[in-house]
């Protein structure tokens, strides 16, 4: 049975105003009272509470449960969520997603209303999202993937990204997001590697830190009780390492690696940036399951990190310490170990958490574990704001969702990532005024995608446009690919012939990269060679003798050996946002210089793994037989219009104390026709180390826009943290000893400068 609450007039922006104000009874309630230290009001509010009210506020669970609205736009609720919600909850995922921003926004107000009314002591609810590329909900502005985030290599832009995206979900009622992802990506097999940031430590730190303090309400974080919502920084620990590229396969990661590589963005999460939540790894860390890891959880997390803010599981992990890793002998075993472990909140499962109650009742030293991790809850519901604003303005919904600024920022953003691969014999920019006819064809061209070309180039260019061919057959959970088809390849070719230039949209679509999900789906490969007749259909368009431009979109870093062979200009689009056709076709025509860079390292051939910039030297002493050495493209190589020069580095001083900082500096020109923008970049080298050190790291970056003639000087500063690593004893050292600073372009073409570490 379904039980519907009628739309009341108190729905909207009224709301807050009328329905939050407390009893006078219940007013002298310290929990109530906001002038209080949040400790001292959480104290208070878990004294009152039963056991039963503790557990639920330790689940969370899906809005498919039963929430939605009704035909005339009221909430609607299902039997089984009204019994969740008998005792409170910590959260809801999702409420609203299908609707409208405003239509959401009303349907959360409703349940807000409901939670509170129907708890003993008025807690509300978190609402929560996931917002990789915008608030992931019907009708907010949809953003590129965090993988072309960090192409832009810009930190500044990539903080304005998720402040809108913080402000667009707290419009829709939402107060947390399952984002930013902060692991590492190295292994393009892994269907999920768009949604990380890059393979670089350095870089994927800077993008976590401006991604949690822009969704969480600026850099100062002010907005995160009203105007913003809280950020959940997840997989920890090393989930993009999983073996063999496959969802939920084991994770194995030398102890060193660990804390050097894959911690630091987790880390500068917690420490810089003040995540409000965590996200446990689906997988084990080294043969202990991460859910259940009170080393990672505790001793790292909370005890050396200080972290205050709760520890959320992955979908349904908590159960399946029993039923899928077999590390406990039954869900209950399962419970214990993961409370015990430091698991706050149980995200949907109904074989885990519901249990608790009944399993302190006969196991009383569990109490101190659940106060621990209610506390931990109800912290963050206080610094939410959660109890004295728990609704959102209708009327702003309105006004602020998807508006001309949020969709103008992701524009921007969409020009500033795409990066220029090839660009032979200066194939790019198109001339508008000599180019009469382009052909738009290939399997990744959309259906607006000339609309938008003619926004950019007006009457000027006529355009022939042409799909060709699907690549796979699109089933959500296990798709299949395409058969060849000689007579759709033939129909492209015909049209390239009777055009100036053809741009071929190639790479793979979301159905080639995606998340593999626990029963009945695929999303991982074993190759990352394009898919279908790609290649066949650059050799065949090239063999007409006329130029040839590849605008590639894709999910994961592809082996395009042939692409970069045949194709003039290779203008790398990884996922963009919404308006990505338009920023494409105004970097094809010159309208702006691209500024990408790559976030990962592209490599030849699978076979090559692992193949990131900054393994250990010792590691490109030999290449593979019968291939080229080397990468196809490097980490941070990225083509401009401009034409960037850059001088000698220079060092403040030639040695730096332990305890004192220097500074690298040089002048960057652009002796080029076109004012663009650069990623500077630079890289320190250990040259002995008491432990085998990596070839290169980057430790530093700052895009800068320069004007045809202009030059600008760039300075980093070098500090003891930076040159500090995991030594022989497992403790962090800071050796002397001599070091090479690299500034430049790429980690492939840079100018160096040597100092000594006394």
């Amino acid at each position: 049975m379904m039980t519907i609450l009628t739309k009341t007039k108190w729905a909207g922006v009224a709301l807050a105003t009328v329905v939050i104000m407390p009893s006078l009874a219940k007013a002298a309630e310290p929990y109530k009272d906001a002038s209080l230290p949040v400790e001292k009001r959480g104290d208070d509010l878990l004294s009152r509470m039963t056991l039963e009210e503790k557990v639920a506020q330790m689940r969370i669970f899906h809005r498919v449960k039963g929430i939605d609205s009704g035909e005339n736009g009221e909430m609607v609720l299902s039997d089984d969520v009204k019994g969740r919600l008998k005792y409170g909850i910590a959260g809801v995922k999702n409420p609203g997603e299908p609707d409208s921003p405003e239509q959401a926004a009303k349907l959360t107000n409703e349940l807000q209303k409901y939670i509170i009314e129907q708890s003993r002591l008025d807690i509300p609810a978190m609402f929560v999202c996931e917002a990789y590329n915008g608030v992931d909900a019907h009708g907010n502005t949809r953003f590129m993937r965090p993988m072309n985030m960090a192409a832009t290599w810009n930190v500044e832009l990539v903080n304005r990204i998720w402040g809108v995206t913080g402000r667009e979900a707290r419009l829709r009622g939402f107060h947390m997001c399952h984002s930013p992802e902060s692991d590492i990506m190295r292994d393009p097999r892994f269907g999920r590697m768009s949604e990380a940031f890059s393979e670089d430590t350095w870089l994927t730190t800077e993008m976590v830190v401006a991604a949690v303090k822009g969704v969480q309400g600026g850099y100062d974080g002010t907005g995160v009780n009203s105007t913003h919502i809280g950020a959940v920084a997840k997989h920890f620990a090393g989930y993009g390492q999983v073996q063999g590229g496959r969802n939920f396969a084991s994770i194995q990661i030398s102890e060193r690696d660990l804390i050097d590589q894959i911690f630091p963005p987790f880390k500068a999460a917690v420490q810089r940036a003040h995540a409000f939540g965590i996200m446990a790894s689906h997988g084990d860390l080294n043969g202990v399951a991460s859910h259940g890891n009170p080393w990672l959880l505790t001793e790292i997390l909370r005890k050396q990190w200080g972290f205050k803010g709760y520890v959320v599981s992955d979908s349904n992990d908590i159960a399946r310490l029993h039923d899928f890793m077999k590390v406990a002998e039954s869900h209950q075993d399962a419970v214990e170990m993961a409370l015990k472990a430091g698991m706050d909140i149980d995200l949907y499962s109904d074989l885990a958490y519901i249990y608790l109650a009944d399993m302190a009742k006969n196991n009383p030293s569990l109490v101190e574990y659940i106060d621990r991790s209610v506390s931990n809850v109800l912290r963050t519901k206080f610094k939410l704001g959660l109890f004295e604003n728990p609704y959102t303005n209708v009327e702003e919904t309105k006004k602020e969702v998807r508006s001309e600024a949020s969709q103008a920022v992701a524009l921007e953003a969409d020009l500033e990532s795409a990066i220029l691969l090839e660009n032979k014999k200066n194939a790019l920019p198109l001339n508008a005024e000599k180019v009469k006819t382009v052909a738009l064809l290939g399997p990744l061209l959309y259906d607006d995608t000339q609309k938008f070309f003619e926004q950019v180039t007006g009457d000027s260019v006529k355009y022939i446009s042409e799909q060709g061919f699907d690549l796979t057959d699109k089933k959500r959970g296990a798709p299949s690919l395409m058969p060849r088809d000689e007579k759709k390849i033939a129909a492209l070719v015909e049209k390239a012939k009777v055009a100036d230039v053809t741009v071929l949209f190639l790479g793979g679509d979301e159905y080639t990269a995606k998340e593999a999900y626990f029963n009945s789906g695929y999303g991982d490969r074993e190759s990352i060679d394009p898919v279908g007749p790609q290649d066949e259909l650059i050799e065949r368009v090239k063999a007409l003798g006329k130029p040839v431009i590849v605008v590639l979109k894709h999910r994961r870093t592809l082996s395009i050996n042939v692409i970069s062979e045949q194709a003039d200009a290779i203008l790398d689009c990884w996922d963009l946002s919404e308006f990505g056709d338009i920023a494409v076709a105004k970097i094809l025509f010159g309208k702006v210089s691209p500024s990408g860079k790559l976030p990962v390292t592209v490599p030849r051939s699978i076979g090559q793994i692992p193949f990131h910039y900054s393994q250990k030297e010792i590691n490109f002493k030999k290449d593979y037989l019968f291939q080229k050495d080397g990468p196809l493209y490097p980490f941070g190589h990225g083509l401009s219009y401009g034409e960037f020069t850059y001088s000698e580095p220079k060092l403040s001083a030639k040695e730096m104390a332990k305890d004192g900082t220097l500074t690298v500096s040089v002048d960057v020109t652009n002796a080029g026709k076109m004012a663009a923008k650069e990623a500077v970049q630079m890289y320190v080298k250990d040259l002995i180390g008491s432990v085998s050190r990596p070839n290169m790291e980057l430790k530093g970056f700052e895009k800068i826009e320069l004007k045809p003639g202009e030059t600008k000087t760039v300075a980093f500063t070098i500090t003891p943290e930076i040159l500090t690593f995991t030594g022989l004893e497992m403790k962090p050292v800071l050796e002397a000893g001599d070091y090479e600073v690299m500034v430049g372009t790429s980690s492939a073409k840079y100018k160096k400068a040597a100092f000594r570490l006394k």
